[in-house]
């Protein structure tokens, strides 16, 4: 359904960092009016001029795919540091900064993915254990949680589906129950973290340990 352009242009204005003269694919947060429906995380790789982000699925369609549903009481513990987190990137950057507001929040593909793997981290989690997940989380540089998100969107990114499964599984555990701690700026953390759950199931680690974090979003 076409959009009226001054909504689309509002919904642009209001987003964390979204260009679509930039880049097209970009992530959605639909935050409802009340408290006790889950908060929204779809990935669209298109825009239209006329109807904005593509319709949200939980289909194989990957354009449009719900990667994530939280809880109303898990998205306000990490609403706050979220957004200022992404808003101090946007002024380095020179960027109108964001705001969460009721209906559809538009965001950049790479803070997109990074609230994802957040998300991932605390959906099944523990809720005492969210505070954990912000500060590992805050412990990834921004290549780390691309990666992560990507390793882990590609095995397990159904937002139903693949819910404790894999990878989805994996995130959970490194970032809920084993601390970032202090480590050398060029160390990448993320494989530590893998190794760490593969030991606690005694599996084989997922993935090759000698495996380079990618720098591209």
């Amino acid at each position: 359904m076409n959009q009226p352009a001054e909504k689309l242009h509002v919904q642009i204005s209001r987003s964390f960092g979204f260009l679509p003269t930039e880049a097209r694919h970009h992530f959605v947060v639909c935050i409802p009016r009340g408290s006790k429906q889950d908060i929204v995380l779809s990935e669209h790789f298109t825009w239209s001029e006329k109807a904005g982000s593509s319709k949200v699925t939980l289909e194989g369609n990957e354009n449009g795919q719900i990667r994530a549903l939280l809880p109303r009481f898990k998205w306000d513990a990490i609403a706050d540091e979220v957004r200022a987190s992404f808003n101090a990137r946007l002024k380095k950057m020179g960027r109108r900064t964001g705001t969460w507001r009721v209906g559809k929040n538009l965001l950049r593909r790479e803070f997109g993915k990074e609230l994802v793997l957040l998300a991932w981290a605390i959906e099944d989690a523990d809720p005492g254990l969210v505070s954990n997940a912000l500060a590992n989380w805050h412990g990834f540089v921004p290549e780390e949680r691309w990666w992560l998100y990507t390793q882990t969107a590609a095995a397990t990114g159904h937002a139903l589906n693949d819910r404790r499964k894999g990878w989805r599984k994996a995130v959970r555990f490194a970032m809920t129950e084993n601390p970032v701690g202090i480590r050398p700026n060029d160390q990448p953390v993320v494989p530590e973290y893998f190794r760490t759950a593969s030991r606690r199931w005694n599996q084989k680690p997922l993935f090759d340990m000698h495996t380079d974090v990618t720098h591209s979003p």
